[in-house]
């Protein structure tokens, strides 16, 4: 009997993980006692931090059997993941080094009715601290049949693509076997009597090899194989003039796509134009195209290739293809494809191309040549002056049913009729999956189309602009997750954590006690180049009329929790801003900083302006408690600023809604005839904080509905899940006056220079707050 056994990309998993996973036998089958060795110090992707954890250390499993359909189809698992029965737990040979003792698979597995036409072929497990905060990816062990067996050992990281001449070494195991033989491409090469066998190759030819291992027992014959690729030399080319990292559109029927990717050894590109496929008749042939094996610049950090022959208007998706591994989209994209875009409707997003399911996987690029340019009606727009801002903050998602921008432009009369003279879009590149706040950003040179076309969002601009507002972007440039090329170029997992050689971002951050997805390093060159040019893009692109930069505490190589004056930040920040003053000298710079007033001064002493939350004593004001309801740091002179330019607010994104805690926790009269937590007497409050609000110089910003007094919590349906849209409240008649009088607040404000003046003095600490403000053209005290 004969079997021949083909390694193919559904088992590239188990072949990575034998560095990692290995038993007693070595040649395991369903009637042995096993005992599965794992060594987390082999470890060089997700879940390496096992190697020095201190606590317990467990697993999660179940088996592959003939029926799976992938090696994700685990079957027989012996736990949910949240559960941590006794047997899955490891025992701490050495350091790093665990042993699990799992006996009789069906046992362990308690497997007792194993249909006739199933069988065992490995078992699953994930490695992971007790406590769930660490993991690894999957892992397999192979189960063997009885008789004699055959594991190839070496190369373990597969697939191989050697340039001719390369050396690489080649090893298998047998047991029950009278001899093993090697081959190439059919060509015997070497045998032996032992039970294994070692042989180094040396790559010659071009195009796919095949090694094939076959052992010998009594006329009985079993076969393995794996191969590798000889590539070409990659070419050594100066990049082009006037190119860049990217999609660079030369003219209607060419592209130069250009990547960054020092310490990469080939990059070729898959797509549409070639079927997806790298090696599309599988042969000993040389396929490649010599467009698509991208060239490498001299100092051999950049590749890159022009594309001839397209066809106007035409999409294109691809990736590229690095060290034939790798699949990824150009980091600086306009345009991504996930697998989740099916779920986009198509009155949001019309003819939008499909994800290429069937092709690849992981996140897809996509260029267009000869696309259709917005022609833009707004050219010379007059932006609010900073310290006159009104902001409203929104959630496309949680404000519009269609989460479109075409329909948010249907509400800018009702925006306008308030008189709010700049609209924050919470984040709106692309970020992962479609339900989300945004902070999970993927790509940044991409409008997550989940809100629309990129037509649609510059329409949206231009008509904010017609009517007289700015629209400032949300961006996060701390950070980034786990799908973004610029972290899966270098990382030591599909998704991260990236690695030292990661050109942009911390293998660690250095802020332990904040820190989310992955941290980039504002000191490195390339983090900060990658910074101005995403700045650069949406101002002139798409033409924002500035930003609020998401936890720039975060900016700073400084251990610690960011809570400190640090100069290295303020240095970091101000380059930043000088970048975009250079070329759009009105922008906004407004930062999410919560760092000391001594730093903040030093910011807006410079022309940036910082959050100024006030949350917490404007709501205790609101529910009537007055010992904790002083206010006085919605003064910009509170935190000792020169200059006006603390973004004062009472609700955000981040904060709970007054009215939903004046109705949860409103206070109430000892007689009980004054109660907060009846809706009519919530709503006056938030009138009176209102009045106490927008009268108090420097610019404020608002968040969605509070206008109407919104009040569902920030938690309903979990922090970051969709919330009630609430249209209905304009037309409650309560709602509607609170809505009128933010109305006229703004209105007072906006058109009377004293709102301006800086010879105002705030009072709020006791149960009546004063306000009282100079100026020549008038003086006025507001007392609430």
């Amino acid at each position: 009997m004969q079997r021949i056994f083909i390694i193919s990309l559904l088992l590239f998993s188990i072949n990575i993980s034998a560095q990692v996973i290995s038993s007693e036998p070595q040649f395991p089958t369903v009637g042995d006692s096993i005992i599965v060795y794992f060594n987390a110090n082999e470890i060089t992707g997700r879940g390496k931090e096992l190697a020095t954890y201190a606590g317990t250390v467990d697993v999660h499993t179940g088996v592959l059997t003939n029926k799976s359909i992938n090696d994700g189809d685990w079957k027989y698992v012996i736990a949910e993941w949240n559960q941590n029965p006794a047997k899955a737990q490891t025992v701490k040979v050495s350091p790093g080094l665990y042993k699990l003792t799992v006996g009789n698979p069906f046992q362990y597995y308690n497997i007792t009715n194993l249909p006739s036409d199933e069988k065992i072929v490995s078992l699953a497990f994930v490695l992971r601290a007790a406590n769930r905060t660490i993991q690894t990816d999957n892992l397999y062990l192979e189960i063997f049949e009885e008789g004699i067996k055959l594991k190839i050992l070496e190369p373990v990281n597969l697939p191989i693509y050697p340039e001719a001449g390369e050396k690489i070494n080649f090893s298998a195991a047998s047991e029950n076997a009278d001899s093993i033989a090697m081959f190439l491409n059919n060509q015997y090469l070497i045998s032996t009597t032992n039970d294994t066998i070692n042989y180094e190759v040396t790559a010659n030819g071009l195009g796919r090899q095949w090694i094939k291992f076959t052992v010998y027992a009594d006329g009985e014959t079993i076969s393995d194989s794996t191969h590798y690729f000889v590539r070409e030399p990659v070419t050594i080319s100066d990049l082009p003039e006037g190119v860049q990292a990217g999609i660079n559109y030369i003219n209607n029927n060419t592209v130069t796509l250009v990547l960054f990717a020092p310490y990469k050894n080939f990059v070729y590109l898959i797509g549409d134009f070639n079927n997806w496929l790298f090696d599309p008749e599988e042969n000993n042939e040389w396929t490649f195209d010599e467009n698509h094996y991208l060239k490498l610049t001299p100092d051999s950090t950049t590749y890159w290739t022009t594309i001839t022959g397209l066809t106007p208007n035409q999409e294109y998706r691809f990736q590229y293809l690095v060290n034939g591994t790798l699949r990824i989209a150009d980091p600086y994209s306009d345009k991504i494809l996930e697998e989740e875009d099916s779920e986009i409707e198509e009155i949001t997003y019309p003819d939008l191309i499909p994800y290429p399911e069937d092709q690849t996987s992981f996140s897809v690029s996509v260029f267009q040549a000869a696309q259709e340019e917005y022609q833009w009606e707004v050219l010379d727009f007059e932006r609010p002056e900073k310290t006159e801002l009104i902001i409203y903050e929104l959630l496309v998602r949680d404000f519009v049913s269609t989460h479109s921008y075409k329909t948010l432009i249907d509400t800018l009369d009702y925006l306008q009729n308030l008189g709010v003279n700049a609209i924050e879009l919470m984040p709106v590149n692309e970020f992962e999956g479609n339900e989300s706040w945004g902070y999970n950003t993927s790509f940044y040179f991409a409008p997550d189309k989940y809100y629309g076309t990129k037509n649609d969002l510059k329409k949206f601009i231009d008509e904010c602009h017609k009517r007289g507002i700015a629209v400032i972007m949300d961006i996060v440039l701390n950070h980034m997750y786990g799908r973004s090329s610029f972290v899966r170029l270098y990382a030591s997992g599909d998704y991260g954590p990236p690695t030292s050689e990661n050109p942009w971002f911390n293998v660690t951050s250095p802020n332990q006690t904040f820190s989310f997805g992955y941290d980039l390093n504002h000191t490195k060159e390339t983090t900060k180049q990658l910074v101005d040019r995403v700045n650069r893009y949406w101002l002139e692109e798409y033409k924002f009329d500035g930003y609020r930069f998401d936890f720039t505490k975060g900016f700073t190589q400084t251990p610690g929790d960011g809570g400190s004056f640090d100069q290295s930040r303020i240095n970091i920040l101000k380059r930043m801003a000088d970048k975009i003053w250079e070329y759009d000298s009105s922008a906004y710079v407004i930062l999410e900083h919560f760092a000391p007033d001594n730093e903040e001064k030093v910011l807006t002493d410079y022309g940036m302006m910082t959050w100024g939350n006030n949350n917490y004593n404007y709501n205790e004001a609101t529910m009537g408690y007055i010992s904790t309801s002083n206010f006085s740091r919605i003064s910009y002179k509170a935190h000792s600023f020169a200059n006006p330019y603390s973004v004062g607010y009472m609700e955000s994104h981040d904060e709970e809604r007054l009215m939903y805690k004046n109705l949860q926790y409103g206070n109430k009269s000892s007689d009980g005839s004054y109660n907060i937590k009846n809706k009519l007497e919530a709503i006056q409050r938030i009138k009176l904080a209102a009045a106490c609000f927008f009268t108090v110089p420097g610019p404020k910003m608002i968040w969605q509905f509070g206008e109407l007094g919104y009040d569902f919590s920030i938690d309903f349906n979990g922090r970051v899940g969709n919330k009630p849209i609430k249209w209905d409240y304009y037309t409650d008649p309560p709602r509607n006056k609170l809505y009128k009088v933010f109305s006229e607040l703004i209105k007072l404000r906006t058109n009377n220079e004293v709102f301006n003046t800086t010879d105002f003095t705030l009072l709020s600490a006791g149960s009546v707050k004063r306000l009282q403000l100079k100026h020549e053209t008038m003086d006025v005290i507001v007392l609430g």
